[in-house]
């Protein structure tokens, strides 16, 4: 399959680029919360980009300088 590459403009950019991540490592919500230590329910807002509250203070410092995140989700299952 590949990269999938994109831009992260707004809490909700990222959750779709974070939750292909977890998704190309073959990981369920559980289980990556496990791994950090964290509520599914954590996982879940960040993917759906829920109130984050920090999410929405980057996006806002991003948007106010101009700044823009590029991501890389590398297909880590056809590594394997």
């Amino acid at each position: 399959m590949g990269t999938l590459r994109g831009t992260a403009r707004d809490a909700e950019g990222l959750g779709l680029l974070l939750q292909q991540g977890r998704l190309s490592a073959g990981l369920t919500q559980r289980q990556l919360a496990d791994q950090l230590n964290v509520s599914q329910s954590y996982i879940w807002a960040l993917e759906s980009g829920k109130d984050v509250k920090v999410l929405e203070r980057i996006f806002a410092v991003m948007k106010a300088t101009g700044v823009t995140m590029s991501l890389e989700v590398p297909d880590v299952r056809s590594q394997r």
